[in-house]
This record gives C-alpha cells, sequence and structure tokens, in this order.
C-alpha cells in the first residue's frame, strides 16, 4: 500500500492523511499512483470500495470533477453525495472564532463531524475569494475542514488543483513515456478576466517534480506565480534533475517545446482588483495558443485543463489537432481519482 503523509490532523491517537496538495508526495510515490491508475483504466469496475462513500462539497460549479469523482465511486462499488452549500445544504462558516451574525447557518466544525459519521471521504472545491491573496494563499477553507475531519480530506480544486495534475501526467506518460528532461511550456493565455492560479500553480509542482525542463511563460513580471508555488518548483527541480525558467518571450519559449500547457490567471498585485488589472489584461489577447505557435515546438503535445473558451485561450485549429491531449487529461481524471480514493481508504 503506498502510504502518503499529505496533511495530518491528530485526533488524539487517531492519524488521519489528507490529500491538500501532490507536493507533500515523492515523485516515487505519485508513480506509484499513476501505475494504480493506470490498471484502473484497464479494468474500471471492481468492488474495492463496496460499502464506502464519499461527501462531495461544492462552493463552486464543476462538471468534470464532479462527474468524475461521483462515477469513479460508483465504479468502485461505493456512493458519492453531492453537496453545494448555501444551496442545498446550509451555508458554512470556515473561520475559526466567527462570530456567525452573517449569512451562514453552520461551523465546518459541526458540518465536518457530521460528514465524517456518515461518510468514508470529504472531498472540497472552494475557489478563493479574489479579494485578498494574504489570506487566501494560506489556503484556509479547506485547511478548516481538514483540521475538523476525522476522515480523509480531498482537495477538488481550491488555491490548487492537485487532481487536474494528476490527470496531466498520467496523459504526458500515456504519450511520452518518461518525461524526464522533456520541455515543458506552461503558458499564460487570455482572457477577458481574471481567473484563479490553482491549476497553473498544480502544473508547475507536477512538471518539475517529475524531472521536466520547464518554462514558465507569462507576458510579465506581475503574472509570475506566488513564490510559495515558484520556490517549491524551484526545490523540486533540483531534487528530480529538470530545471524551471521563466520566460517573458513566445517565440523563444515554444522554441523546441517537447508539450505545451495552457491557462489562463489573473496577476497577483492586482489581486481583487480586476478593473486595475485590466489595464494589462488587455494587451495580451496574442497569447492564445495557436497554430504558429505550435509550429515552433519539437512537435510538441499542447493540453488544457478546461473548460476553455475557444479562439481566446487556443484556437479551434488547436483543440482539433492530433497533438491536443485534453479530452484524454479529462478523461484521466477519473483514473486518478479512484487511485487516489483506493489509497487513502488503505484498499490495495
Amino acid at each position: 500500500m503506498l502510504i502518503a503523509i499529505i496533511f495530518r490532523t491528530n485526533f488524539g491517537d487517531l492519524y488521519v492523511k489528507h490529500f491538500l496538495t501532490t507536493n507533500d508526495w515523492s515523485q516515487q510515490e505519485l508513480a506509484l499512483l499513476l501505475q494504480v491508475a493506470g490498471k484502473l483504466k484497464q479494468s474500471p469496475i471492481n468492488s474495492k470500495l463496496k460499502g464506502r462513500s464519499i461527501a462531495l462539497l461544492f462552493l463552486n460549479p464543476s462538471m468534470r470533477t464532479r462527474t468524475s469523482f461521483d462515477l469513479g465511486m460508483q465504479q468502485m462499488g461505493g456512493i458519492a453525495i453531492v453537496l453545494q452549500p448555501g444551496k442545498d445544504a446550509w451555508g458554512l462558516e470556515f473561520e475559526t472564532g466567527a462570530i456567525m451574525d452573517g449569512d451562514a447557518e453552520e461551523h465546518i466544525a459541526e458540518a465536518a463531524g457530521v460528514l465524517s459519521r456518515y461518510c468514508d471521504l470529504i472531498g472540497i472545491r472552494a475557489f478563493p475569494s479574489f479579494v485578498d491573496w494574504s489570506k487566501d494563499r494560506e489556503d484556509y477553507v479547506i485547511k478548516s475542514l481538514a483540521k475538523h475531519s476525522p476522515v480523509p480530506v480531498i482537495d477538488m480544486e481550491t488555491i490548487v488543483h492537485p487532481c487536474q495534475e494528476l490527470a496531466m501526467m498520467m496523459t504526458l506518460q500515456e504519450r511520452m513515456g518518461s518525461v524526464a528532461q522533456r520541455k515543458m511550456v506552461l503558458t499564460w493565455t487570455w482572457h477577458p478576466r481574471p481567473l484563479n492560479t490553482a491549476v497553473a500553480n498544480s502544473a508547475l509542482l507536477m512538471g518539475t517534480k517529475f524531472g521536466m525542463d520547464v518554462t514558465l511563460l507569462c507576458p510579465e513580471p506581475d503574472y509570475l506565480l506566488d513564490s510559495q508555488f515558484m520556490e517549491a518548483a524551484k526545490a523540486n527541480a533540483a531534487t528530480s534533475g529538470g530545471s524551471l525558467q521563466i520566460s517573458h518571450d513566445i517565440d523563444s519559449a515554444y522554441d523546441g517545446a517537447d508539450f505545451v500547457y495552457a491557462k489562463s490567471w489573473g496577476a497577483l498585485p492586482y489581486y481583487g482588483r480586476p478593473e486595475d488589472e485590466w489595464v494589462l489584461r488587455k494587451n495580451y489577447r496574442h497569447f492564445m495558443v495557436d497554430e504558429a505557435k505550435m509550429a515552433l515546438t519539437n512537435d510538441g503535445l499542447f493540453s488544457h485543463c478546461l473548460p476553455l473558451r475557444r479562439n481566446i485561450k487556443a484556437s479551434d485549429a488547436v483543440m482539433d489537432a492530433p497533438y491536443c491531449l485534453a479530452l484524454d487529461e479529462a478523461e484521466n481524471r477519473l483514473h486518478v481519482q479512484k487511485a487516489l480514493m483506493m489509497n487513502l481508504l488503505g484498499e490495495k
């Protein structure tokens, strides 16, 4: 059994493993998890989690995440309970010591306590507030849930999106075999509004964890990712034999790339101020991934986490090309999450 000590909660003598980020897993542990996912892809139906259950808390919209977790648990004989706090469940408060005179009716302490008595796992999707990055960068919502949960908690996207990047790496290994020393370009793309940095953070961590030569391409320094992820990626590269470069030049970044991963995100110095950030953003529509840019690569592959605005983030020609792996990556969400749920519940 793969042992993963991610973020642990101490309930007396009980130590609970949570999956909040991939960066606390070693490369070897992640590789073993991906091997299990590959086997599950070949034989998707089993009874490994018969009688087990997961509560899925969605504070934000979802299509792939909700479907893949729900279906994945069903395919292994278990049950998924989907809840939308504030809609079909009570609104939740996550702050310790909060005076609950606002909209939230229930504190996460009680919600986690109740759900953990019903279910064997809890997943949560909770985007940052886009008000105060100094607070949101601490990922306090999911950490508050983990603090109060005596069953494993899974990050279904907060300020990182670890399940998405497990799927990204599985897909790359299926097409490339070993990814070590292959050039990966993590490119910022245009979008009409600033988005969460979660997928970019996780892609940076995973690429460097597996020894890829990662180039982070963004329009200007204001679009660099948070220092905690930049420093973690540098440490990953030093351990794995990969590298991390920063570029603001499109042609040189794409040159010789084996893999291009696209995502849009907001400029952190303007976090919570979209009108001010627009002054920068409006100038960079040309960062869209198109055929001309992909022609600079080393017959490179392309992917995106989805959803994607066509002819905004990437052109129709790129999305419909045989080198586009976006649908393969989306499918692999199902398989890696099944392997993850098995692991956290101690199933071989």
